[in-house]
């Protein structure tokens, strides 16, 4: 079947077709609330740097704290009515922080508590989503439907980045807030209709669940490599993103607007990238998806080189591209070699690892550049990037491992040049692997990663 036929089928599909309207609405809603947070907290009486600090800390750290007991949860009861009860929980937490604020009466406990309420949701959302894609589309169409998902979730991205500010500016940032607790309580409803079967209740406790989990996922070598390698990517992407970039904006390219375009040049890629995704079918798709991160130190290191907004631009749509063929073949590979009923422990371990040091690539940014120069400190997050997806081409499961179609054989590799790479050593791995790999008496024999948070 072509690529055309499965994506078409696809969109006549009940339950696919109400999750991508569910995370579509879930993400535009997002967009509003990412300017309409931090400007609900500055518009308050008192309010400066350090309490938006505060309220944005405590919205993230439960994502990192939480996501691994959220994975438990998802693989032991029904992970649609994990989501709908994880859409309620941020659907009241954003219309609490929309109430104190149209009203003008928001002790800083009461933020900080909505917004570890917010937090917690995501981190109780991610692994239950991440399991849910395989439960209702067929194996052969995965990847087809991860594409089709980042598509739409992208899109929903940049059409709610680009208003955000509009909505803020004409409507008020309460309103923009109680936009996106709406969006959480249509998504809720969207995803109820799913009508999943409720999974059977296990009798082991929790924390043997978490150690079944981590054996699951300590078990593949490419996936453990994949996260370690996504930890400094993320990190180090953060701190560009975050404050390196910003700070070259203001300093030379014409401040906010300008960086803006640089943004949304890499929002379009991730469109492009999804899209792209959809179609190409790689023999080794985790090979493909460590080299197609090389990009994402691109724009770095042409702006640690003093290069022109016309010229970072072009670049961060390169990087937006790679980041969602990446994104797609991350979260195709995972729902296709983990046992499904550990599916949602396993997807947490690896956002809980890609996030490890997302914070620290914020909080040391600014020093750093201050310490060194803006331009050092972009260069060494490029180099970062380089070492630490070169270091992940190192494990001879990355090189190896093969794509599996739905009838249980090899997949097409259309990327000839990509498997010419692995040839030099895939045939001498290969055999060697499958002695040596610790994961082969688990269950599957042989998923988006948060970066794309």
């Amino acid at each position: 079947m072509t690529a055309d036929l499965a994506r078409s089928s696809l969109w006549r599909d009940r339950s696919f077709v109400l999750l991508a309207s569910a995370r579509t609405v879930s993400v535009l809603g997002n967009a509003f609330a990412r300017v309409a947070l931090a400007f609900a907290v500055l518009e308050l009486p008192g309010a400066g740097p350090g309490k938006l600090s505060l309220v944005l800390a405590c919205q993230a750290l439960p994502q990192l704290v939480f996501v691994l007991v959220g994975g438990v949860i998802a693989d032991r009861v029904s992970r649609s009515r994990l989501m709908v009860v994880s859409d309620l929980v941020g659907a009241a937490a954003y219309a609490g922080l929309a109430v104190m604020t149209l009203t003008g009466h928001a002790p800083l406990p009461a933020l900080c508590l909505l917004a570890v309420l917010a937090g917690t949701a995501t981190a109780l959302f991610y692994p239950a989503m991440a399991g849910v894609v395989p439960l209702i589309v067929p194996a052969g169409r995965l990847q087809q439907a991860n594409a089709l998902l980042r598509v739409a979730m992208n899109g929903a991205m940049l059409l709610g980045l680009a208003l955000s500010g509009v909505t803020v500016a004409f409507v008020g940032a309460g309103w923009a807030l109680a936009l996106n607790a709406a969006s959480f309580a249509l998504s809720a409803a969207l995803i109820g209709a799913l009508r999943l079967t409720v999974r059977p209740r296990k009798a082991a406790s929790g924390w043997a669940e978490l150690r079944h989990g981590w054996r699951e996922f300590a078990s593949r070598q490419w996936l453990w490599a994949i996260v370690a390698q996504y930890a400094v990517v993320v990190a180090a992407g953060n701190a560009y993103v975050g404050v390196l970039g910003p700070l070259v904006a203001d300093e030379r390219l014409g401040g906010a607007r300008a960086w803006s375009v640089v943004v949304a040049a890499q929002a379009l890629g991730t469109i492009a990238g999804a899209g792209l995704a959809a179609r190409v079918r790689v023999a080794r798709p985790m090979l493909v998806a460590v080299l197609v991160t090389f990009p994402a130190a691109l724009p770095m290191a042409l702006l640690a080189a003093g290069a022109s907004l016309w010229v970072t631009a072009p670049a961060m749509f390169l990087a937006g591209v790679a980041t969602d063929v990446f994104g797609v073949l991350w979260a195709t590979t995972l729902q296709r070699e983990v046992p499904e009923e550990a599916l949602s422990r396993v997807s947490s371990y690896d956002m809980f690892g890609s996030l490890a040091f997302a914070p620290l690539g914020l909080l040391i940014a600014g020093p750093v550049a201050a310490a060194i120069g803006t331009g050092r400190a972009l260069a060494g997050c490029a180099g970062l990037v380089v070492l630490a997806t070169a270091g992940a081409l190192l494990s001879p499961q990355v090189r190896s491992l093969r794509a599996v179609d739905a009838g249980g054989g090899v997949e097409g590799d259309v990327d000839v040049a990509v498997d010419a790479v692995a040839a030099a050593d895939g045939d001498a791995d290969g055999d060697a692997d499958v002695g040596s790999d610790v994961g082969s008496d688990v269950g599957s024999g042989a998923a988006d990663s948060a970066s794309g948070a």
